[in-house]
């Protein structure tokens, strides 16, 4: 009798231990995304994007919303007839997050062509050419000191950088090629152009950001001097996820009919040549 209620107990422990792992598994395999590339992107009709707030994502001037990677998120919108919806994240590293979770289909940023993220991501055709540049106080505006010229004389200096910025590995190589130090704080409160900001007041002395940027900053801050190249020439590009390739050729294809129309070109002007 005693054997009986033993195996009883034993079989409703092994029935609930099977149902738990069933539960377990189903869950599971809830939780794994589906596939979206271009085709359930088309059947939805909706479009998600993923910038930062700035003059070269997206931002609000008055009454108007402007920004380099939003009027071409509008140009692919006007050409498609996708709706494009905007998602505004300043952390690089949490809009990957967000693309990876498929909560947005594209990374609308200039984010740098490198060969570790190549291995993680498929990138579009080059949106801009860019490179880092150091931002610093020119002499007239830093007590007679001339500006950096070589970058070995950046040892032992500090460079402020938004955290998670794409200068983040630049820099890590640089302390290699000159054999030295340098101190990199990643600022998780600011973008590029508040850093910027930063160094024309004298809080900071020296940051390090996109040429495009720094280039529109100056227009603003004449203290600045930005002649000092950190990295050479860039490719720079949108991200998708590597399970989006036809996204990704749609991408490439709207882009070049933007090109060969002129829009493209009247949008870059506009950004970064005024």
């Amino acid at each position: 009798m005693k054997t009986k209620k033993l195996l009883s107990l034993y079989i409703a422990l092994l029935f609930v231990v099977v149902l738990g792992m069933c539960i377990l598994l189903f869950t599971q395999k809830k939780s794994i995304p589906a596939e979206r590339d271009f085709e359930q992107i088309r059947q939805e009709g909706v479009l998600r994007m993923i910038t930062e707030y700035n003059q070269t994502g997206y931002y609000i001037n008055g009454d108007t919303i402007e920004g380099f990677q939003y009027e071409l998120a509008q140009a692919i919108s006007e050409l498609t007839g996708l709706e494009v919806e905007i998602h505004l994240e300043m952390s690089l590293s949490k809009s990957f997050e967000a693309l990876s979770g498929q909560d947005c289909d594209i990374i609308a940023r200039n984010i740098p062509v490198t060969t570790e993220l190549k291995d993680l991501y498929l990138f579009t055709d080059p949106t801009v050419l860019n490179k880092q540049v150091l931002v610093q106080r020119n002499a007239s505006n830093n007590d007679g000191l001339p500006p950096i010229r070589n970058q070995l004389d950046l040892a032992q200096k500090t460079l402020y950088i938004p955290q998670n910025s794409p200068a983040l590995l630049r820099l890590r190589n640089l302390e290699q090629e000159i054999g030295d130090t340098i101190y990199i704080r990643e600022e998780p409160l600011y973008a590029s152009e508040q850093l910027i900001s930063m160094v024309a007041h004298g809080d900071i002395d020296y940051a390090v950001c996109d040429q495009q940027i720094a280039l529109r900053a100056k227009q603003q801050l004449p203290e600045i001097d930005i002649q000092t190249d950190i990295s050479f020439t860039q490719l720079q590009s949108w991200v998708v996820r590597k399970d989006s390739p036809v996204l990704c050729d749609s991408l490439n294809t709207w882009f070049r009919r933007i090109k060969e129309n002129g829009l493209y070109n009247q949008i870059y002007t506009r950004y970064y040549k005024n």
